[in-house]
Protein backbone atom coordinates (compact mmCIF):
# COMPACT_ATOMS: atom_id res chain seq x y z
CA UNK A 1 0.00 0.00 0.00
CA UNK A 2 1.53 3.24 -1.44
CA UNK A 3 1.45 6.17 1.09
CA UNK A 4 -0.05 9.80 0.58
CA UNK A 5 1.52 12.58 1.90
CA UNK A 6 -0.79 14.66 3.91
CA UNK A 7 -2.45 17.61 2.30
CA UNK A 8 -0.39 21.03 2.54
CA UNK A 9 -2.59 23.27 4.39
CA UNK A 10 -4.00 26.01 2.98
CA UNK A 11 -4.24 29.90 4.60
CA UNK A 12 -6.52 32.64 3.48
CA UNK A 13 -7.32 36.04 3.89
CA UNK A 14 -9.25 38.94 2.01
CA UNK A 15 -8.90 42.10 0.60
CA UNK A 16 -10.60 45.00 -0.86
CA UNK A 17 -10.05 46.29 -4.05
CA UNK A 18 -11.37 48.24 -7.21
CA UNK A 19 -12.45 45.27 -8.44
CA UNK A 20 -14.35 43.79 -5.41
CA UNK A 21 -13.02 41.79 -2.35
CA UNK A 22 -10.84 39.36 -3.48
CA UNK A 23 -9.94 35.83 -1.35
CA UNK A 24 -6.04 35.15 -1.26
CA UNK A 25 -5.18 31.18 -0.34
CA UNK A 26 -1.72 30.39 0.03
CA UNK A 27 0.41 27.85 0.94
CA UNK A 28 3.64 27.92 2.98
CA UNK A 29 5.47 27.52 -0.72
CA UNK A 30 2.89 29.94 -2.58
CA UNK A 31 -0.23 31.51 -3.48
CA UNK A 32 -2.72 29.46 -4.64
CA UNK A 33 -5.08 31.26 -5.43
CA UNK A 34 -7.00 35.17 -6.07
CA UNK A 35 -10.76 34.02 -6.08
CA UNK A 36 -13.44 36.59 -6.86
CA UNK A 37 -16.22 37.17 -4.91
CA UNK A 38 -18.64 35.01 -6.79
CA UNK A 39 -16.19 32.84 -7.60
CA UNK A 40 -17.93 29.39 -9.00
CA UNK A 41 -16.09 26.68 -6.55
CA UNK A 42 -16.13 23.99 -9.24
CA UNK A 43 -13.43 26.83 -11.10
CA UNK A 44 -10.80 26.43 -9.21
CA UNK A 45 -11.37 23.31 -6.49
CA UNK A 46 -9.18 23.77 -3.00
CA UNK A 47 -9.34 22.03 0.38
CA UNK A 48 -10.99 24.37 3.31
CA UNK A 49 -8.25 27.32 4.36
CA UNK A 50 -7.82 28.86 7.28
CA UNK A 51 -7.75 32.22 7.85
CA UNK A 52 -4.30 33.81 8.45
CA UNK A 53 -3.72 37.58 7.36
CA UNK A 54 -0.59 37.55 8.85
CA UNK A 55 0.63 34.53 6.72
CA UNK A 56 3.74 36.14 5.17
CA UNK A 57 2.78 34.81 1.24
CA UNK A 58 -0.78 36.60 1.96
CA UNK A 59 0.71 39.61 3.23
CA UNK A 60 3.37 40.13 0.17
CA UNK A 61 0.52 39.17 -2.40
CA UNK A 62 -1.89 41.53 -0.80
CA UNK A 63 1.01 44.53 -0.75
CA UNK A 64 1.56 43.31 -4.54
CA UNK A 65 -1.79 43.66 -5.44
CA UNK A 66 -2.25 47.16 -3.82
CA UNK A 67 0.69 48.23 -5.36
CA UNK A 68 -0.65 46.91 -9.06
CA UNK A 69 -4.01 48.76 -8.39
CA UNK A 70 -3.02 51.44 -6.87
CA UNK A 71 -0.58 51.67 -10.87
CA UNK A 72 2.65 51.37 -9.29
CA UNK A 73 3.28 48.11 -10.19
CA UNK A 74 2.99 45.92 -13.15
CA UNK A 75 4.88 42.91 -12.69
CA UNK A 76 4.32 40.60 -9.92
CA UNK A 77 7.03 38.86 -7.67
CA UNK A 78 5.25 36.77 -4.84
CA UNK A 79 5.84 33.19 -4.76
CA UNK A 80 3.22 31.21 -6.40
CA UNK A 81 1.87 27.37 -6.12
CA UNK A 82 -1.00 26.83 -7.80
CA UNK A 83 -2.01 23.52 -8.25
CA UNK A 84 -2.92 22.08 -12.18
CA UNK A 85 -2.10 19.50 -14.52
CA UNK A 86 1.39 20.17 -16.19
CA UNK A 87 -0.58 21.80 -19.27
CA UNK A 88 -2.68 24.24 -17.27
CA UNK A 89 1.02 25.51 -15.54
CA UNK A 90 2.71 25.85 -18.63
CA UNK A 91 -0.60 27.89 -20.24
CA UNK A 92 -0.41 30.06 -16.68
CA UNK A 93 3.04 30.66 -16.81
CA UNK A 94 3.30 31.56 -20.19
CA UNK A 95 0.27 33.97 -19.24
CA UNK A 96 2.80 35.75 -16.62
CA UNK A 97 4.82 36.78 -20.04
CA UNK A 98 2.07 39.00 -21.33
CA UNK A 99 3.08 42.58 -20.23
CA UNK A 100 1.32 45.17 -18.47
CA UNK A 101 -0.84 47.03 -20.84
CA UNK A 102 -0.81 44.46 -23.64
CA UNK A 103 -3.10 41.10 -24.86
CA UNK A 104 -2.54 38.39 -26.17
CA UNK A 105 -4.90 35.68 -28.36
CA UNK A 106 -5.90 32.14 -27.15
CA UNK A 107 -3.73 31.40 -30.48
CA UNK A 108 -0.66 33.22 -29.74
CA UNK A 109 -0.85 31.56 -26.40
CA UNK A 110 -1.18 27.88 -27.77
CA UNK A 111 1.66 29.02 -30.46
CA UNK A 112 3.82 30.53 -27.49
CA UNK A 113 3.77 26.62 -25.18
CA UNK A 114 4.76 25.06 -28.99
CA UNK A 115 0.62 23.79 -28.55
CA UNK A 116 -0.49 25.37 -31.70
CA UNK A 117 -3.41 23.58 -32.35
CA UNK A 118 -4.42 23.88 -28.48
CA UNK A 119 -6.08 26.72 -28.75
CA UNK A 120 -9.91 25.51 -27.27
CA UNK A 121 -7.38 23.48 -24.27
CA UNK A 122 -5.88 27.04 -23.69
CA UNK A 123 -9.00 28.51 -23.50
CA UNK A 124 -10.16 26.00 -20.76
CA UNK A 125 -6.50 26.47 -19.01
CA UNK A 126 -6.98 29.93 -18.97
CA UNK A 127 -10.46 29.29 -17.40
CA UNK A 128 -9.42 27.50 -14.43
CA UNK A 129 -6.22 29.69 -13.77
CA UNK A 130 -6.52 30.26 -10.10
CA UNK A 131 -4.21 33.45 -10.09
CA UNK A 132 -6.50 35.84 -11.48
CA UNK A 133 -4.65 39.20 -12.01
CA UNK A 134 -1.31 37.66 -10.90
CA UNK A 135 -1.13 35.72 -13.55
CA UNK A 136 -3.30 38.21 -16.14
CA UNK A 137 -5.80 35.60 -17.77
CA UNK A 138 -7.90 38.95 -18.46
CA UNK A 139 -5.42 39.91 -21.21
CA UNK A 140 -6.35 37.12 -23.19
CA UNK A 141 -9.41 37.40 -25.42
CA UNK A 142 -10.54 36.17 -28.73
CA UNK A 143 -8.29 36.07 -31.98
CA UNK A 144 -10.90 39.21 -33.78
CA UNK A 145 -9.94 40.85 -30.74
CA UNK A 146 -13.73 40.44 -29.18
CA UNK A 147 -13.48 40.19 -24.82
CA UNK A 148 -14.36 36.26 -24.08
CA UNK A 149 -14.85 34.79 -20.71
CA UNK A 150 -13.28 36.07 -17.58
CA UNK A 151 -14.28 34.39 -14.08
CA UNK A 152 -14.40 38.33 -12.31
CA UNK A 153 -17.23 39.04 -15.77
CA UNK A 154 -16.53 40.67 -19.06
CA UNK A 155 -17.15 44.20 -17.12
CA UNK A 156 -14.27 43.57 -14.65
CA UNK A 157 -12.16 41.91 -17.37
CA UNK A 158 -12.76 45.42 -19.12
CA UNK A 159 -12.09 47.84 -16.42
CA UNK A 160 -8.61 45.97 -15.82
CA UNK A 161 -7.47 46.31 -19.53
CA UNK A 162 -8.71 49.91 -19.50
CA UNK A 163 -7.12 50.86 -16.51
CA UNK A 164 -3.59 48.72 -17.51
CA UNK A 165 -4.00 50.69 -20.77
CA UNK A 166 -4.44 54.16 -18.81
CA UNK A 167 -7.48 54.68 -18.28
CA UNK A 168 -7.39 54.59 -14.10
CA UNK A 169 -10.49 53.33 -12.18
CA UNK A 170 -13.88 55.58 -12.14
CA UNK A 171 -15.18 56.64 -8.95
CA UNK A 172 -18.85 54.43 -9.84
CA UNK A 173 -16.39 50.88 -10.62
CA UNK A 174 -14.57 51.35 -7.39
CA UNK A 175 -16.23 48.26 -5.07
Amino acid sequence: MMSREPPVPLVQTRIDSPVGRLTLVARDDGLAAVLWPDDDPRRVRLAPAADAPDHPVLVAAARELSGYFAGALTRFTVPLAPEGTDFQRQVWSALRTIPFGETRSYAAIARQIGRPRAVRAVGAANGRNPLSIIAPCHRVIGSNGALTGFAGGLEVKQRLLAFEAGAGWPASFIA
